[in-house]
């Protein structure tokens, strides 16, 4: 996925803002404790936000959750609870976890803001999908998400607290996330650009080209009088990735072993 960001974008009317709030659920999985439920409707209301869903709770929905939901008890009666979490993100055009680890693939990784303005102008804003419906997805108190749950989520997003103490109540994450998307609606703050590693040069993945080439020659993959064709397909997929240094180190290493193995077992050379 490439995230495109503007850097400016204009404010929304008041009925619009209600009716893309209205497109949006937040979905917490496996919550333990009551007061948490409460405190989430409660963070959801503040942020004109009403759709809740819970996927298998351990957790009762006691006094002390409606003590902590205060006057958004609309957003309490309304929750919808399920069984699992394929359920609750049925109907969901973009789907984004919470997740407090970094992943192996970085364009998949936004902070609450770059999250919130990804969802303003791609899905909530987008005249292109007017119904358009996203989730937002929080874990367990105290594991979060599981790699399965994140599998299911199109992006994962993190919030940038402190590096020495992040941790976060699960109600404040989410009153956080709800407040990024209302002020990415509002139009009030340019976002700034998803950060991301730098892209390999291009005499980096003109040599990892030539050392996929040479490798597939020794395969006898390509044919031998019209091996561009091929080629220029590979290199389109690397400019359209946008591979980092790192990762053309990773594939040329690959592209040596496969090589090293060729040559000790003799495969594409005559013997």
């Amino acid at each position: 996925m490439t995230a495109k960001f503007s850097t400016k974008h204009e404010s929304c009317p008041e009925n619009d803002l209600d009716s893309a709030l209205q497109r949006v659920r937040i979905v917490l999985v496996g919550t333990t404790h009551g007061g948490n439920i409460g405190a989430c409707a409660r963070a959801l209301k503040t942020m004109g936000l009403s759709r809740l869903a819970l996927v298998q709770p351990k957790a009762k929905l006691d006094a002390e959750a409606f003590s902590m939901a205060s006057n958004a008890l609309d957003v309490m009666d309304n929750i919808q609870r399920v069984d699992d979490l394929d359920a609750a993100l049925a109907g969901c055009h973009w789907v984004i976890g919470a997740s407090a680890r970094l992943r192996d693939r970085p364009h998949e990784l936004m902070s609450t803001r770059q999250m919130a303005e990804y969802a303003h102008v791609n899905w909530l804003m987008n005249p292109q999908h007017p119904q358009a419906e996203i989730a937002l997805v929080f874990g367990r108190e105290n594991s979060g998400l599981n790699n399965i749950e994140l599998g299911r989520c199109h992006a994962h997003m993190m919030i940038p607290a402190n590096p020495v103490y992040s941790s976060l109540n699960l109600a404040q994450a989410v009153q956080i996330a709800c407040y990024e998307l209302r002020q990415a609606l509002l139009g009030d703050t340019p976002v700034p650009p998803l950060e991301s590693p730098p892209p390999a040069t291009h005499d980096a993945l003109e040599n990892l080209l030539q050392h996929w080439q040479t490798t597939l020659h020794e395969l006898e993959f390509l044919d031998p009088q019209n091996p561009r064709h091929m080629m220029q397909k590979l290199r389109s997929l690397l400019q359209r990735a946008q591979i980092t240094p790192n990762e053309v180190d990773i594939l040329r290493g690959m592209l040596t072993a496969i090589q090293r193995k060729t040559h000790n077992t003799g495969v594409g050379h005559d013997v």
